[in-house]
């Protein structure tokens, strides 16, 4: 993984010496709050419901041990024991007093990390598929590219005040683990005629109150092109895109309004005008990063222990099941561990369950972790012969729960808990739904099933690419919660459906109930997922289930 060089050290130290000053400014009071504002967003820190919230990037979503270490750190010594891991692959801590906030940067600099570009108008933490490196269908590591652009977009002078923020996304396979399809930018890599790597160029993605799916304005893209054919995209949206309007300033808005070939030309226009400043430096560059991403040794041995353990332990079996996915490597795996036993916030980690992972981490797993956009961790490189051991020290920590991909492992958004924009409650609809369903045990007949929630229309719960997507919303003055259905956030993307109007706080998760007993009814086998029922049927019967005289006076199949 990526290691600061001088230079980074210095950058971040100084802005985080900068950050103390205004600090300083703000609590003497020589900052009002709207001049301190743009300071603090600069620097990842919120002023939210309750109290600060500092943003934290883990750029790309990649972790080593110490570095996780000190998070768990900053989580006892200036937040509450706990932090919470986004759908951006950052954590957030919810508790921090202002004046400790530079001490905390601080001590993330001593780790190599930092929460520079993790709100305001500028280019967010580029993410990228959590299996990045490791994944059996990958055509190559998308993180060093994630790295480059990272390095690019860090204090660009010209992307500092775009019209609105801007996300970059990247995956590596052509299975789509990063939703590059709602991003700003999103790039899939893609193999040419000649069998050359390149990437397929997606613009215009995005969720919130006008969500749309991106469009593809570059088919195949060398990846000796990417950093130029990138910055002419952000270039030529700051000068399009709309500054009357925030709601309208997103360059989703951009492309609809000017049509997307008129915006590849402009695009195409100015990367003849800035591709040959980059003579070949960003290669350079990008050669070096590359170095740092090499794979780990993998260690050689039998994977005997593994196949014992999982024919003689049925609990054991129903969590590799579950939570493994196929590794490069016959003999390894990788392990997707689950923030959300049932009942749990989705995304909270202790300082314990991170301080575990961590030693996990460095004893099993080549000392490097991943947080997903799915808001749980991944550990990307383990022997099948460490899986007893590992899964024994997680149950320890109440994270052995076997539900990745199912019912219970919701996206949920933190809500009016926390959120001074929400307009609902998540966190409690997905504690109770997770509940519910581990209560009938449920979750392993359902099958796969993506339920995502948001709080609020800005969507930070991507509700609109889930199987099942849960908007909630305040209806003069009372909890409203839209349900949405068919949505993706794969390769094969789209936006979910509205089924129709919205129910009351109490009827949520009843609704959910009867919409899974009816897919559990109408399904044509036990193989036959929520999404495939949904596509073949389309909506009618999953209204029938929310809306129909059975539904408001009988429980379904699933009670």
């Amino acid at each position: 993984m990526y290691t600061y060089t001088e230079f980074d050290e210095a950058f971040v130290r100084n802005r985080v010496a900068q950050f103390r000053g205004q600090v300083n400014r703000r609590l003497d009071g020589s900052l009002t709050e709207d001049e301190f504002k743009p300071l603090r967003l600069m620097n990842g820190l919120y002023l939210q419901l309750h109290a600060y919230m500092l943003r934290v990037a883990i750029p790309y979503g990649t972790l080593n041990s110490g570095q996780m270490r000190q998070l768990a750190y900053l989580a006892d010594k200036w937040d509450k024991g706990y932090g919470h891991f986004t759908t951006r692959q950052n954590i957030q801590y919810n508790w921090p007093k202002l004046g400790d906030v530079p001490d905390m940067l601080d001590a993330l600099a001593d780790v190599g990390m930092h929460a520079i570009q993790t709100s305001g108008n500028t280019i967010r933490n580029v993410t990228a598929d959590h299996f990045a490196g490791a994944a059996a269908d990958e055509i190559e590591d998308p993180r060093p590219v994630a790295e480059l652009l990272r390095q690019w977009s860090t204090d660009h002078p010209e992307f500092q005040f775009l019209p609105r923020k801007f996300k970059i996304a990247v995956t590596g396979s052509p299975t789509d683990r990063a939703v590059t399809k709602a991003h700003d930018i999103g790039l899939r890599m893609v193999r040419n005629a000649a069998g050359e790597p390149g990437f397929e160029v997606i613009v215009g993605g995005g969720l919130g109150r006008t969500p749309m799916i991106g469009k593809v304005i570059n088919e195949f893209l060398p990846k000796a092109d990417l950093l130029p054919y990138c910055e002419a995209i952000v270039a030529t949206y700051n000068l399009l895109g709309r500054r009357d309007n925030k709601y309208k300033a997103r360059i989703k808005i951009t492309v609809h309004e000017n049509g997307l070939d008129t915006f590849r030309e402009l695009v195409d226009a100015r990367f003849a005008e800035i591709r040959g400043e980059f003579s070949g430096v960003d290669q350079k560059i990008l050669a070096g990063i590359e170095a740092q991403f090499a794979p780990p040794p993998l260690r050689q041995a039998e994977t005997t222990s593994f196949e014992v353990r999982y024919a003689a332990d049925p609990v054991f079996r129903s969590w590799a099941d579950t939570n493994l996915s196929a590794h490069k490597s016959a003999d390894h795996a990788i392990v997707t561990v689950s923030i959300k036993k049932q009942g749990q916030t989705p995304g909270d980690a202790t300082s314990d369950q991170m301080r575990l992972l961590a030693d996990i981490a460095a004893t099993h797993a080549y000392d490097e972790l991943r947080i997903s956009h799915e808001q749980n961790v991944i550990l990307p490189h383990v022997h099948k012969s460490d899986l007893p051991a590992i899964y024994d020290a997680l149950a320890s920590v109440e994270l052995a729960t076997a539900n990745v991909g199912l019912v219970s492992d919701i996206i949920a958004c933190p809500g009016m808990d926390y959120c001074a924009l929400a307009t609902a409650r998540s966190i409690p609809v997905a504690q109770t739904i997770a509940t519910r369903f581990d209560e009938l045990k449920l979750e392993h007949e359902i099958g796969p099933l993506k339920i995502k929630i948001s709080g609020c229309i800005n969507a930070c719960g991507h509700h609109h690419v889930g199987h099942i997507g849960i908007l909630g919303l305040d209806r003069a003055g009372v909890e409203n919660y839209q349900i949405t259905l068919g949505g993706d956030g794969t390769e094969t993307a789209v936006i979910g459906e509205r089924t129709g109007p919205g129910f009351a706080y109490d009827e949520i998760v009843p609704a959910i109930e009867r919409l899974i007993g009816a897919y559990l009814n109408i399904r044509q086998s036990d193989d036959e997922t929520f999404i495939e029922t949904y596509r073949r049927l389309g909506m009618e019967p999953f209204k029938d289930a929310l809306y129909g005289e059975s539904a408001r006076s009988g429980r379904a199949h699933a009670a």
